[in-house]
């Protein structure tokens, strides 16, 4: 039966690049298609360029434009500005289409290798059709992260501290790629190319608009990011994360997220100890991978459509070890298919869904157990050794 399915997942054609490629142009095309009826949080991603331009609050609410309010930074007037002043479901398809698109290409300009590409592409297809679905951003967050990455293994650290700016100041999330930080060989270039990148973003949607009414919305920001932290704590639809999990299975809320935080970021920060291991790229992209799942496992502002970001993390563990994986680690994958990425669908029991999964936040069970796996491999392991010493059981 292995042997089948090794036969199986060999096939030439399913290594065709032509045909992900389609694939992926297809679920961009398909999710905007589905979703031209209610396309709500495009219509909010819309409406920060349009209350940008007039100059009205962008963190207020607007009953008659949708429901909801905007959580995104000012500097996302300027990057949505190309799908925003087009008829709205044109606008929708293309921002589909140029997210699904956008982390394909990064993908395969990355420095993975056609094995790790080709895994991802497979593996995440479901995960990108979930997330294109709300029309959510945390698909250009995945290739942002990604293109921090490898842009500074490339040594053109100019561009990686551009996306690492970037991701911030639209969505926060963007802030992890710091933590490529002592990878870099050219670590002064990078701090003063964070600084001048940090000026020109931040006054860049000054030019449609204007500095006090920037600088204001800054503010405005950050006072809803307070709020909404506080609003994730009861929702069913946010906080799907380890810090949401521990909450709901425990039905506690008196205690601060701190306690989790804090041992969270200890077990991250630990591998930063093993200097000698900096050289091997298996564990620099093993690192890639755990900042890929804590970003999503420890904010409470974490929900389903944002586990592209955790499941391109977790193929990365996958393939990066320079080891040959076990049957628990085919395992833990198939339960992180199964648990975190089909939950959501149609192709999953509805009673385990509603009754199960969604109530006590599962969605972060599998890819908890594989980013604490992680970060036992990288205190503990070597990464040294050659990758012809396995072979691909993927």
């Amino acid at each position: 039966m292995r042997n089948n399915i090794r036969t199986f997942l060999a096939h030439p054609r399913l290594r065709d690049y032509r045909l992900l490629c389609v694939l992926w142009l297809f679920i961009g095309f398909i999710s905007a298609l589905t979703k031209l009826h209610a396309y709500n949080n495009f219509m909010i991603f819309r409406g920060v360029f349009w209350h940008t331009w007039q100059q009205l609050p962008l963190y207020a609410e607007y009953p008659a434009e949708y429901f909801d309010t905007n959580h995104y930074g000012p500097l996302f007037s300027v990057v949505i500005m190309p799908f925003a002043v087009v008829p709205s479901w044109m606008g929708v398809t293309m921002w589909c289409v140029a997210l699904s698109m956008g982390l394909y290409v990064t993908i395969r300009r990355s420095l993975f290798t056609d094995r790790q590409q080709v895994f991802l592409l497979w593996f995440c297809a479901h995960e990108l059709l979930t997330a294109l679905f709300m029309q959510q951003f945390n698909v250009a967050i995945t290739a942002i992260i990604l293109l921090a990455f490898f842009l500074i293994e490339k040594e053109r650290d100019f561009w990686a501290a551009f996306f690492i700016i970037l991701g911030t100041m639209v969505k926060l999330y963007g802030i992890v790629g710091l933590a490529f930080f002592f990878f870099s060989r050219h670590k002064g270039r990078l701090v003063l190319s964070l600084i001048v990148w940090s000026l020109i973003l931040f006054a860049l949607p000054m030019l449609m608009s204007s500095p006090e009414y920037i600088c204001e919305q800054y503010r405005e920001w950050y006072a809803s990011l307070t709020v909404k932290n506080g609003l994730n704590q009861t929702s069913i639809a946010q906080n799907i994360s380890l810090l949401g999990m521990v909450r709901r299975i425990s039905g506690c809320m008196a205690y601060s997220d701190l306690w989790i935080i804090i041992p969270g970021l200890l077990l991250f920060a630990l591998p930063y100890l093993r200097l000698s291991q900096y050289r091997h790229m298996a564990f620099r992209q093993t690192l890639l991978a755990s900042v890929l799942m804590f970003c999503v496992l420890f904010s409470t502002g974490s929900e389903s459509s944002g586990y592209i970001i955790a499941l391109v993390g977790v193929v990365v563990w996958y393939t990066a070890a320079p080891w040959k994986r076990t049957g628990w680690d085919v395992a833990l994958m198939v339960f992180v298919f199964v648990l975190s990425s089909l939950s959501p669908s149609d192709l999953f029991p509805a009673y385990l869904r509603k009754e199960w999964v969604q109530p006590y936040a599962l969605k972060a069970l599998p890819v908890t157990l594989v980013w604490l796996k992680l970060c036992w491999e990288m205190m503990t392991r070597d990464f040294s050794k050659c990758e012809e010493q396995f072979t691909n059981t993927q």
